[in-house]
């Protein structure tokens, strides 16, 4: 299952990650969100979108590993694969009607959204 992973891109942004090359994605603090992130398998993918001001899609990352043996602490580690050619908006994406059951519209302040394939695909292509 694909993933959407939210960050301030002041605190943490795809530049960061494309510098870095690998992350443990931490800092979460939200029960569902731990729960998402506990459950990731190696090989998911990711979309990393920024939040504040810019609310958009801006790249694409990969689970390279999950070490879930602390439930309020997931250890799980990313790979930046690109940047997004084409960014997409949260007003785009809520225009779309494969968001209109997502988390990310209906939970907005949740950190970790799981995807569907489609929404994956949509938000992936450039």
């Amino acid at each position: 299952m694909p993933y959407l992973l939210k960050t301030e891109p002041g605190a943490y942004s795809v530049d960061d990650l494309e510098r870095e090359g690998e992350t443990v994605w931490d800092g979460v603090t939200n029960p569902q969100a731990l729960r998402l992130l506990a459950g990731m398998q190696r090989g998911e993918m990711l979309v990393v979108y920024h939040t504040g001001e810019e609310r958009r899609s801006v790249g694409l990352a990969k689970v390279i590993s999950v070490d879930a043996s602390d439930a309020k602490n997931p250890q799980v580690r990313i790979r930046f694969v690109r940047k997004a050619k084409t960014p997409h908006t949260l007003q785009e994406m809520k225009e779309q009607s494969i968001f209109s059951n997502s988390l990310l519209v209906r939970q907005g302040r949740l950190s970790v959204v799981p995807l569907s394939e489609a929404q994956y695909a949509w938000l992936a292509t450039d």
